[in-house]
């Protein structure tokens, strides 16, 4: 008769191995490369910024110096007035400018507020050019 022959899967394997968990640090490698990469184009965006504002700044101070420097003494009555009004930005530099200034004020003073005024002195036109001898950005 025939016999009945039970299967056994428990058979125990010895060519393979049992499954092992592998540590995969990609996806972490990834994610640290592109998080590098972002915070490195905003770092160089940033900087881009700052370089472009400062191009294209407007600098007041600079400004009203270059006009004190470019002012004509022949034209009296404008010069008085512009030094004047371009000196207010440059007075509180120092207390040696603020004092120069408020004395180069009170000469000019003759030279405002009239219909028609004389050429500077010569003692005022040194107070302006040494006035503009001290200044500076």
């Amino acid at each position: 008769m025939k016999e009945k022959v039970q299967q056994q899967f428990d058979i125990p394997l010895h060519d393979i191995k049992p499954i092992v968990e592998v540590q995969e640090y990609s996806m972490y490698y990834f994610i640290a490369l592109l998080i590098g990469s972002i915070l490195l184009v905003l770092l160089l965006s940033y900087f881009i910024y700052l370089w472009y504002k400062k191009r294209n700044s407007f600098n007041l101070r600079e400004y009203h110096l270059q006009k004190i420097h470019e002012l004509d003494l022949s034209d009296t009555k404008a010069t008085a007035y512009a030094l004047s009004q371009y000196g207010l930005t440059l007075k509180d530099d120092s207390p040696r400018h603020l004092e120069m200034y408020k004395n180069i004020s009170e000469r000019l003073m003759a030279y405002k507020y009239k219909k028609n005024v004389d050429a500077f002195d010569e003692e005022t036109k040194g107070y302006i050019e040494l006035y503009r001898g001290m200044l500076d950005v």
